[in-house]
Parts: structure tokens; C-alpha cells; sequence
């Protein structure tokens, strides 16, 4: 188009008007689609709509939930710091309390300078036998030739490696076993109350008295930790201690006590519930494809040899690595994560007003034929280098940002080190047929997993750390 003067004029062209995605209630919005089917409606959002799409998670809130690849990075990554958390870790820090995982803004990047030491390599390098202790002692408690829950196991197994690498020898057996079972409620719990209008919570019902009692029976018993080592002065080595050392940058003083509290509740409500989730996933995997089984063995026989894997191993396992890495693709844990916008905000050519919930899927984007070929396939050479151009930028197994999991190494070092123990020393058994339909509730996991344990005849024997 050209003006009087003979200057080209540029058109704009509105964007599309965003769908919105049908079947909401009234007070309900899309809830009860949710609770019926989660995985189910986010998948059919995709396959639906186009890069965004309007639901309801609460009366009178807008979420839009945004599902092309490069509009989730430029969210994650571009506006990050402008953006708040959202609902989803809104109601985990009203649940649970502030912590790295929940904050947004300043306060996120002050508790995450708090938090980073932790999770630094050479303290991570110093879990590893702790690691590897706890899942030779798991293993040690299966009975060859019986059923096994795995899900269970996992979530057990996760729990106490999270309770040695915190709370080192802070805890007696009694209150380690009440910590574990409080917090099995607290995490199978705090999935529905993200999802669900806040009124429901408030109702009277056993769970959700169940789920207020065992979640301030954790804090308690967290606190009483915090309280006793403070008292005692002793440095026990783990990650209790060293957040007892940290101090406020801000203000230099000691983290508090609550402070403490609340970001060890949230990292063992968030840490042990995906480590549990990824880990079933991975054995069910190996248990499923007897090759890839066999090529992750003879990796950790051409490695390891007759001894037990250490930190210095990991980066040597390139194809045990890859396994983890399709898992964290075709069994991601994470269903509907959250920011909110604080102003006016431009997302690729549409204009989203302040105080509008955007959420998405990292299980339905890593399932997307366009992004991944043969999607449901589980193929860990996919990640190769020579196997074609890969969908990196739709990859998201730790989100990214400012925002990205800070307990990313952590998480990883973890899987590699259960996996290279466990897969050692026992096969694991489907019977035949069987197959496993995940379910989303905190996180997408196995709805039932049990396998049989069968010993593997050249086993490596556990050794001591």
C-alpha cells in the first residue's frame, strides 16, 4: 500500500483471536475435565488449538495455556523476569511455605543464592555414596521371586535419599519413618489443591484433614531438626548444616528457622516426588526392551567392572545418560506449570492483559509428533548426535530461565546412581502384556507398576561406601 507521497505503508495485521477451549462449567470452569482426565485434556488442547488456548482453572481467572515451542522459551527465558509464578506455585507456597521453588522476582534470586551451594558439584560428588548406599539398601529388602511395587519403592528409595543427604544423621529411625509417611500423604496431596478452586479445600473432608495434618507434622519435625542442630553447634555434613551457616545477603543474619523449614518441605515435596516418578518410569522402560536393557549392562560392565559406580563414572555412561534423557521425554513428570503475568505483556503477536495465568505441558510437548518422530517410541539413540536435527528448544526436562530447576544435577545424579545400582543387581519382570497408563497427580507417574524381582546371575555385590 502506497500513501500520497509514494512512501509504502505497512499493514499490521491483528493477530488471531485466542480459542477457548470447550466444555467449561460454571464455578467449576474446566476442573472437572481436569480431575477426569488431566493428561487426556491437556493432550486434546494440542492436537485442537493452535499456539494458545483460553481454559478455566478458577472462576473469574484467565490461563492461557501456550503450546508452541518457541513461545513456552520466549515465556520461560525472555520475560521471565517479568513475570510471577502463578497459581501453580502460588498455592504450593501457601501450602507449604516461601522457599527457591515458589518465590518469584528478587526474593527467588536471593533464596537461590542461598540454596546454589548445595547443589554445587563437589557437594553433589559427595552424595553419591550416600546415594548409592541407599539403593543397595532398598534392593537389599526385595524378595527375589516376589511382586514389587515399584512406584512404592521409588518413592521409599527417594525419600531416604533425600533424608541422608539433608538431614545426615539428624533424624532417629522413628522419626525418619513418621517424616516418610507425613510426607507421602503431603505429596500425594498437593497436585489436587493446585488444580482444584480453592473452596473445595476448605471443605471438611478426611483428605483434606489428612493432608493438613501430615504436612504440619513434617514442619514440626523439620523444625525440631533445625532447633537441635542449632543447640548442638555440630556440623553433620549435609545440606541441614549448610543452610544453617548461610546467611541473609540482604540483611546478613542467619537463615531462620522457618526459613529453613520451608525450603527443605518444598524441595522434599518436589525432589522425591519426580525422582520416584522418573526412576519407575526408567525401570519400566529397560523392563519393557530386553536389548536396551543388555546395552546399558554392558556399558556399566565396560565402565565399572566389578565395582560399584561413583561420582567420576557418570560422565563415562553416555548411553545409560541418554536412557535417563528419553525417559525425562516420553514420561515427563511435569503436566501443567505456571507463571502470570504482572503487567501489559507482548507474547509473539498477541497483547496479554496483567494478572493472566499461562501454563504449560512439558509431557504433551515432548509427546508432539511435529517436535519428536514416532513420538511414543521409547529410543534413547534419538539423542545422538548423527541421528538428525533434534527439537532442542522443545526439550524442557528441568523448564528454563531463571526459573530452571535448581536441583537439575542433583536430580540427574541421582537417577544415574539408582539406575547403575539397581539394574545391577536385579531384573525387574512384567508379566506378560502388561501395560502402564500414567496418571498426573502432583506429577504424571505410573498408575500401577509392579513388577517380579529376579536376581541377576553375574549381580555385582554391593560394597561399602
Amino acid at each position: 500500500m502506497i500513501d500520497s507521497k509514494g512512501h509504502a505503508l505497512v499493514t499490521l495485521v491483528a493477530p488471531p483471536p485466542i480459542p477457548r477451549a470447550a466444555g467449561s462449567l460454571p464455578f467449576l470452569g474446566h476442573a472437572t475435565q481436569l480431575m477426569r482426565d488431566n493428561l487426556g485434556f491437556i493432550a486434546a488442547l494440542r492436537t485442537t488449538y493452535g499456539p494458545l488456548v483460553e481454559i478455566t482453572l478458577q472462576p473469574g481467572t484467565r490461563t492461557l495455556v501456550v503450546q508452541d515451542p518457541g513461545l513456552i522459551r520466549t515465556m520461560l527465558t525472555d520475560l521471565g523476569p517479568s513475570l510471577d509464578k502463578g497459581r501453580f506455585f502460588e498455592k504450593m507456597g501457601q501450602l507449604l511455605g516461601d522457599s527457591v521453588v515458589t518465590a518469584a522476582g528478587q526474593v527467588h534470586v536471593r533464596k537461590r543464592r542461598h540454596l546454589q551451594p548445595a547443589f554445587a558439584r563437589e557437594r553433589i560428588a559427595r552424595y553419591v555414596d550416600t546415594m548409592r548406599g541407599e539403593t543397595d539398601a532398598a534392593v537389599d529388602g526385595w524378595v527375589p521371586g516376589r511382586g514389587l511395587d515399584v512406584r512404592e519403592a521409588m518413592v521409599g528409595l527417594s525419600l531416604d535419599m533425600l533424608a541422608k543427604t539433608v538431614f545426615s544423621g539428624s533424624l532417629d529411625d522413628a522419626t525418619f519413618r513418621r517424616l516418610r509417611a507425613d510426607l507421602s500423604v503431603v505429596m500425594n496431596g498437593v497436585g489436587a489443591r493446585v488444580m482444584l478452586p480453592d473452596w473445595v479445600e476448605r471443605l471438611p473432608l478426611p483428605a483434606n484433614r489428612r493432608f493438613l495434618a501430615a504436612r504440619d507434622a513434617v514442619r514440626a519435625t523439620v523444625d525440631r531438626a533445625v532447633t537441635e542442630l542449632q543447640d548442638s553447634g555440630h556440623d553433620t555434613g549435609d545440606m541441614l548444616s549448610l543452610l544453617l551457616r548461610t546467611t541473609d545477603e540482604e540483611t546478613g543474619r542467619p537463615l531462620s528457622g522457618h526459613e529453613i523449614s520451608s525450603e527443605i518441605l518444598t524441595l522434599a515435596v518436589a525432589g522425591t516426588e519426580t525422582t520416584a516418578s522418573v526412576l519407575s518410569w526408567v525401570l519400566y522402560e529397560l523392563a519393557r526392551d530386553p536389548g536396551i536393557e543388555a546395552r546399558v549392562l554392558a556399558e556399566l560392565g565396560e565402565v565399572l567392572g566389578d565395582r560399584p559406580v561413583a561420582f567420576d563414572d557418570l560422565g563415562r555412561l553416555p548411553y545409560l545418560r541418554r536412557v535417563v534423557e528419553e525417559t525425562l521425554r516420553l514420561h515427563h513428570t511435569g503436566w501443567l506449570v505456571t507463571r502470570r503475568t504482572v503487567t501489559e505483556t507482548r507474547l509473539g503477536p498477541w497483547t496479554v492483559p496483567a494478572g493472566t495465568e499461562l501454563a504449560y505441558c512439558q509431557h504433551a510437548l515432548h509427546r508432539d509428533p511435529v517436535l519428536f518422530p514416532d513420538p511414543l517410541r521409547f529410543d534413547p539413540d534419538r539423542w545422538l548426535d548423527d541421528s538428525g536435527p533434534r527439537p532442542t528448544q522443545a526439550f524442557l526436562p528441568f523448564g528454563a530461565g531463571k526459573h530452571k530447576c535448581i536441583g537439575d544435577r542433583f536430580a540427574l545424579t541421582e537417577l544415574l546412581t539408582a539406575t547403575a545400582t539397581i539394574v545391577r543387581r536385579v531384573r525387574l519382570e512384567l508379566a506378560p502384556g502388561q501395560t502402564v497408563r500414567p496418571v498426573a497427580a502432583a506429577t504424571v507417574r505410573p498408575r500401577t507398576l509392579l513388577m517380579t524381582v529376579r536376581p541377576r546371575a553375574d549381580a555385582a555385590a554391593p560394597a561399602a561406601g
